[in-house]
């Protein structure tokens, strides 16, 4: 059974959009993994096919409405649909590789993509929303983080990445950021590489490989080494 996600959007026009090339859309076309999605607008109030209504207690901007959003939700995600609902949101749980890493590992995945203030609390509640953030930044919406969710889940999946040991070195995988990376020509702009990669030595190239993954670790991201140093992933 391929991995089925299920975009719920005021925008369905973004969608493949970049999951339509390299290895999201060649996995796509082999179906490999499915995407549909939903017209929140669809399921909209009236015959303007209203899908937002002003914050109750006022302040600016509008507010996606709660029984049209569980409308579309309910058509996209049925009962007895096992798959999370995830919304991306900049106040949900930080997207990080472990996630990713469970959510590729399961059926498939339902994302409402978010638009104007935000989405009726209710509905979070009522459809058992997951709020899933990709940064500490405000996009126009969530179509854009939801495509870069699918590009993290998609490039997990068996057999999309040609060599499936590819991904076990990135950074994240391991706890640690990734190790520097070299290639021909050997001297560049007088820089070369360093000698221990070109020795044949496949033990000192790992031992310098784990050297160089805690060094920009400790640099780049000390909260991260942090967790490592208490035994965290």
């Amino acid at each position: 059974m391929s991995f089925r996600a299920s975009v719920l959007t005021l925008y369905p026009d973004m969608f493949p959009g970049p999951l339509g090339t390299s290895l999201a859309g060649r996995a796509l076309e082999r179906a490999d993994w499915t995407l549909e999605t939903t017209f929140i607008r669809e399921f909209g109030e009236g015959r303007h096919r209203l899908v937002d209504d002003t914050p109750a207690g006022g302040s600016p901007g509008m507010v996606l409405r709660a029984d049209v959003l569980a409308r579309a939700i309910d058509a996209a995600s049925p009962e007895g649909d096992t798959r999370p609902r995830l919304l991306m949101s900049p106040r949900g749980r930080p997207l990080a590789q472990d996630f990713v890493r469970e959510l590729a590992e399961g059926e498939g995945v339902v994302i409402v993509c978010g638009r104007f203030e935000g989405v009726d609390e209710r509905v979070i509640e009522g459809r058992g929303l997951r709020e899933v953030s990709i940064g500490d930044y405000i996009l126009s919406g969530g179509e854009m983080a939801a495509l870069v969710l699918l590009d993290a889940v998609v490039r997990l999946l068996p057999g999309v990445m040609g060599n499936s040991r590819s991904g076990e070195t990135e950074s994240f995988e391991n706890g640690l950021l990734e190790h520097p990376h070299y290639t021909r020509p050997a001297l560049w702009e007088g820089r070369g590489i360093p000698p221990v990669l070109t020795s044949g030595d496949h033990g000192a190239v790992e031992r310098w490989r784990r050297a160089e993954a805690e060094r920009l670790t400790r640099e780049r991201r000390p909260d991260l080494w942090q967790r490592l140093a208490r035994g965290e992933r």
